[in-house]
């Protein structure tokens, strides 16, 4: 649907209570049915505050903000370099409070993007596809056993179009700095007929319905709430590197209530709120020892590195030899 800005929203949703004495408005790429109950558990603490939530793609977010300038109060998103662009161009309000400085330094910037939950990119795969098959432990592995098992992944392989997926495009410009196999990937996907897709959870369904073998750099969390349901589905992370994407919060300049937009930071970002985060939502949330516990793990790190990729003649060069790799003549 089309908002009255002009941006495509996909999902609305008004939270009302009894005595509304303010509302937050929040833009958000975050599924309703994931984020609904965090916004409920807020509006306990807050019974009367009512909460107008949409949601938008990425790229659809980055035009209400940097385009149309939406009045929001609160803009949360999975596409880190898309955020990052909205605090280095000057379209988010500087925020500091005891809970925003209580987060790592790898999970904030400028005091204006802050990072509430760290979901490591996965790969996902149907068990039965694999019977009889060697589990691969990283990305060379999985790359021989593409191309040593035509037969077997011949259009059954899954992986993002990054010419429309933010998230997509982001997990490839990472994979590209942490190793070259991301274009031997890229290769040998594209000799087995790839499907291409949106997002993770078109992926994942076409897994768990048998359409695909694997989906390669889903994300883990939307992977996980899979799991319970269906023991056919594997999940796994690589051990050479495993991408790890944190999804970030920041207050927008066309923030109407300041103070409001403070105390729900404070409520994604506060270490006292990680365990509920996660149990209502299934989203892993910012845990300061992960590097620590796993060598693999590769935060996408907050900052200007993010900007590299979003200038257009960079973009465009890098989906050109994305394509040549993936479109097999």
């Amino acid at each position: 649907m089309t908002s009255a800005h002009g941006f495509v929203a996909e999902e609305e949703r008004l939270f009302e209570v009894d005595r509304p004495a303010a509302t937050l408005n929040i833009l958000s790429t975050a599924d309703l049915s994931v984020f609904a109950p965090l916004v409920e558990a807020f509006q306990a603490r807050n019974p009367t505050v009512e909460v107008h939530y949409v949601t938008a793609s990425s790229s659809e977010l980055m035009k209400a903000l940097y385009e149309e300038d939406a009045e929001f109060d609160i803009a949360i998103s999975s596409a880190m370099d898309l955020q990052t662009k909205l605090v280095n161009d000057g379209f988010a309000e500087r925020y500091v409070s005891t809970e925003t400085a209580s987060l790592p330094d790898w999970a904030k910037w400028r005091d204006r993007l802050y990072a509430f939950t760290q979901e490591p990119a996965v790969l996902v795969y149907s068990k039965i596809a694999f019977e009889g098959l060697p589990q691969p432990t990283n990305r060379d592995e999985l790359i021989a056993l593409l191309r040593e098992n035509p037969d077997r992944f011949q259009g059954r392989v899954g992986t993002y179009d990054i010419r429309e997926s933010g998230a997509g495009y982001l997990f490839a410009t990472q994979d590209s700095r942490q190793s070259e196999s991301l274009w031997r990937m890229a290769e040998v996907m594209g000799r087995l007929d790839a499907r291409l897709y949106c997002c993770s959870s078109r992926m994942i369904r076409d897994v768990v319905e048998g359409r695909l073998a694997l989906a390669y750099n889903v994300l883990g969390s939307y992977a996980a709430a899979h799991l319970a349901d269906n023991t056919d589905l594997g999940i796994l992370q690589f051990s050479d590197f495993t991408t790890v994407m944190l999804r970030t919060v920041l207050i927008p300049k066309t923030a109407g209530n300041l103070d409001l937009a403070g105390q729900f930071v404070d409520f994604l970002v506060s270490e006292d709120n990680r365990d509920l985060i996660e149990d209502l939502t299934g989203l892993p949330a910012i845990d300061p020892g992960v590097l620590q516990r796993e060598a693999a793990f590769r935060p996408i790190r907050l900052g200007p590195g993010l900007l590299v990729y979003l200038d257009q003649l960079k973009r465009r060069t890098f989906i050109r030899a994305w394509l040549n790799a993936m479109v097999q003549p």
